[in-house]
């Protein structure tokens, strides 16, 4: 991040998974400061989840792959003239479906995905260990999940953390 905010940047190519920082969670950032550079997204990732909360982000580009070099170098051209490309593949299938988490449900409920205790998540997001309880029950209950692990299970298959 800090790189992107030192140079002149036009376009960040990044993932979705990485370490440290999602490439949505790294739009997101980019938002909050005002930065002019546009995100573009380069995944194996279909899942709608995934392409839904890239759109709210502010994301430019999102695009799998195994897509063509010059279709991906097309796509670069067009986002920096200002357009917005999405895999053809995946409108369709994002169209119709919703992410009911919260963001801060889905920040405990990825901590809980990498097998952090409630205590180890409270310390990390600065919030109560009761508060964190909350918010992992609520998550399960809105997944329809027995538990925290199988809530971040179905959030993580539909794209969700």
């Amino acid at each position: 991040m800090s790189l992107i905010e030192q140079n002149d940047v036009d376009i960040v190519l990044t993932d979705i998974e990485m370490p440290q920082m999602t490439g949505i969670e790294l739009a997101q950032a980019l938002q909050r400061i005002n930065h002019t550079a546009k995100v573009m997204i380069l995944t194996t990732f279909t899942r709608s989840g995934y392409l839904r909360r890239a759109m709210d982000a502010g994301v430019k580009g999102y695009l799998l792959k195994d897509a063509p070099s010059d279709s991906l170098a097309q796509a670069v051209r067009q986002i920096y003239q200002g357009k917005v490309i999405v895999a053809p593949e995946l409108i369709t299938q994002a169209w119709g479906e919703v992410d009911p988490l919260t963001d801060k449900e889905r920040k405990v409920l990825r901590l809980a995905y990498e097998g952090k205790s409630t205590e180890q998540i409270s310390k990390a997001i600065y919030l109560s260990a009761g508060t964190v309880r909350n918010y992992l029950s609520e998550a399960s209950s809105k997944l329809g999940a027995a538990n925290r692990i199988e809530a971040a299970r179905i959030a993580k298959q539909n794209g969700w953390l």
